[in-house]
């Protein structure tokens, strides 16, 4: 068992974790981390985000030996059997570390992809910061196992699910997944990352860390489900380095975990790039999710998008920011983000703060948000064709979070997120029909 402080002042022993050149990184992140410790509410990014939960705890890496029969019931719920989702290709974490016996085989991939354990062959790149990033360092220090993917030239490799899975344990655990994913000129791949948890178990801190390269004219789809464990904490951080005429497509549902942020790094290094940074949260109780993003235009005549959509109740408190940077070279940039609300509960709480800063004079960016309630009059023309009210808010809240998932372009990727999003919608009527 590796115990780590959450301050960063008293990481336990790592050396073991892997030999050779990587004992230098993870000790120069753990080094970075002891000396700034978690960031706190003065650090700009994270004024909204109190990592406060994570005090107290020391958290312990989690056993190696799980119960597969309870594993299995838990990929069942996010991936029925029988369903189209289960006969895609699959890449099973438990706990932070592969589960062979719940992944697919390597034959079931299709030609020109290939993937293999970040244990086995460890690869942190060059994409993250640990020295800025108190998570990615901590991340560095303590990755175990994880996803290491690649697409060959010209490949397009349809969806490959990328499944975590957080199991019953003793006592408080951690795990920080590494996975790097790489697609040559011209490949494309659609990405469906999925986190779960069962409920009922103790507290677990999730902090996985994705890197992204896509080469010349290569196209990802990112899309992520969030529904952790409802004691969870979710801390998730993406790289992506988009070439020239490249694409990279993401969007995160966030539906579990007690505390959730995911947040984005894209950098457009090459002329003609894209990105999309889009996302959905349906929150309550006493959760908090936080969608953060860092757009940089380094090359002219690219395009940047980001819609966010956040459906919050209780006393539930849902943070975005979103800042797009464009260098002096990257003339002809189209910037575009927004962010929109739906407060259910004169309780729950929105921070929004979209960001533009711009060095370049021949550009076209803007931002906006926008902070609203259900529409009385819509409501009432559903209540008065008998319609119940609990049913005619799921259906406003339903149609407005569609809006959203209608930005994923993948069609089996958006029928998993409307089947969760409708699954967790008819469980919040159930809960208000049972207080009622």
């Amino acid at each position: 068992m590796n115990a780590l402080a959450p301050s960063g002042r008293s990481l336990a022993p790592f050396e073991a974790r892997l030999s050779g050149v990587h004992d230098v990184e993870r000790k120069s992140a753990a080094g970075d981390l002891a000396r700034t410790g978690l960031p706190g509410p003065r650090v700009e990014a994270w004024h909204y985000t109190n990592l406060r939960a994570l005090s107290g705890h020391v958290f312990a890496e989690s056993d190696v030996l799980f119960d597969e029969k309870e594993a299995r019931a838990v990929l069942a719920s996010v991936i029925p059997e029988g369903s189209i989702f289960e006969k895609l290709p699959r890449l099973v974490l438990v706990n932070g570390r592969i589960a062979p016996g719940l992944s697919s085989s390597t034959a079931s991939l299709p030609e020109g992809v290939s993937w293999s354990s970040f244990a086995s062959a460890p690869d942190f790149g060059t994409q993250t910061s640990p020295q800025r990033d108190p998570l990615v360092a901590l991340n560095t220090a303590l990755a175990s196992d994880g996803m290491q993917l690649s697409v060959a030239t010209g490949v397009k490799a349809g969806q490959v699910l990328l499944v975590s899975l957080a199991l019953s344990s003793s006592g408080v655990v951690s795990f920080h997944p590494r996975h790097n994913v790489a697609l040559a000129p011209e490949a494309s791949l659609t990405l469906i990352e999925i986190s779960a948890g069962n409920d009922g178990q103790e507290l677990y801190f999730h902090n996985p860390v994705l890197t992204c390269s896509l080469a010349e004219g290569a196209h990802l789809e990112h899309v992520k489900l969030q529904q952790e464990a409802g004691n969870a904490i979710h801390l998730a951080t993406v790289y992506a380095d988009i070439a020239g005429h490249a694409t990279y497509e993401s969007f995160t549902l966030t539906l579990g975990s007690a505390l959730a942020r995911h947040e984005v790094h894209a950098s457009l290094a090459g002329a003609h790039a894209a990105v999309h940074v889009n996302g959905a949260q349906l929150l309550g109780n006493t959760q908090v999710g936080d969608i953060t993003s860092v757009i940089t235009h380094s090359a002219p005549d690219c395009i940047s998008r980001q819609t966010v959509r956040n459906v919050l109740t209780d006393r539930s408190r849902a943070v975005f920011q979103g800042k797009v940077l464009v260098e002096r070279v990257a003339q002809k940039t189209d910037g575009y983000q927004m962010n929109q609300a739906l407060l259910l509960s004169p309780t729950a709480e929105i921070d929004a703060k979209p960001e533009l800063e711009i060095y370049a004079d021949d550009v076209r960016c803007s931002h906006g948000a926008t902070v609203g309630a259900l529409d009385e009059e819509q409501l009432f023309y559903l209540r008065s064709r008998g319609i119940a009210g609990a049913q005619a808010r799921q259906m406003l809240v339903e149609a407005f979070l569609i809006e959203a998932t209608d930005l994923v372009r993948d069609e089996v990727a958006r029928t998993l997120l409307d089947g969760a999003l409708a699954d967790a919608l008819l469980n919040r009527i159930t809960a208000e029909e049972r207080g009622s």
